[in-house]
């Protein structure tokens, strides 16, 4: 239990520290992006979207979004032309800078995400790493 609660207080420092970087634009949505976001909360009578980070893939990390009906007390906020999204705080060091978007066409329909962060992505496009992740890994190898 204390692992948990110090691992809790040290992603709570993290989230503070990040904080103030984040309120500036932790991520941004395209017009297309924010119009389906808020179709689908509408939709689904959700006050939030919920985007975190995953551990996944052939690189590391998926993107994750979820409803939300309120926001926890480490998540960060951000809203943008009318929709409301949180991030969970593990995910933020991760999407700071994101650009998310929304694809519909014959092909496909989906939220990409322009991650400036992002050091490499695998084949599939399923999930991504950042410097971050790489340097976990790194130092897990060793």
């Amino acid at each position: 239990m204390a692992a948990s609660s110090s691992s809790s207080r040290i992603l709570g420092a993290a989230a503070n520290k990040v904080s103030s970087a984040a309120r500036r634009q932790a991520i941004s949505l395209t017009k297309s992006a924010a119009e389906r976001i808020r179709h689908l909360l509408e939709k689904r009578q959700r006050p939030f979207l919920k985007l975190g980070v995953k551990a996944r893939g052939c690189n590391g990390l998926s993107y994750t979004l979820n409803y939300a009906d309120e926001k926890g007390k480490l998540d960060e906020l951000v809203e943008d032309k009318g929709v409301k999204i949180l991030i969970e705080p593990k995910a933020l060091m991760h999407v700071i800078g994101t650009e998310m978007d929304f694809i519909d066409d014959k092909l496909k329909s989906e939220f990409i995400f322009i991650n400036p962060n992002s050091k490499g992505e695998c084949g599939c496009g399923e999930s991504f790493m950042t410097t971050s992740k790489s340097a976990a890994s790194k130092r897990d190898n060793t």
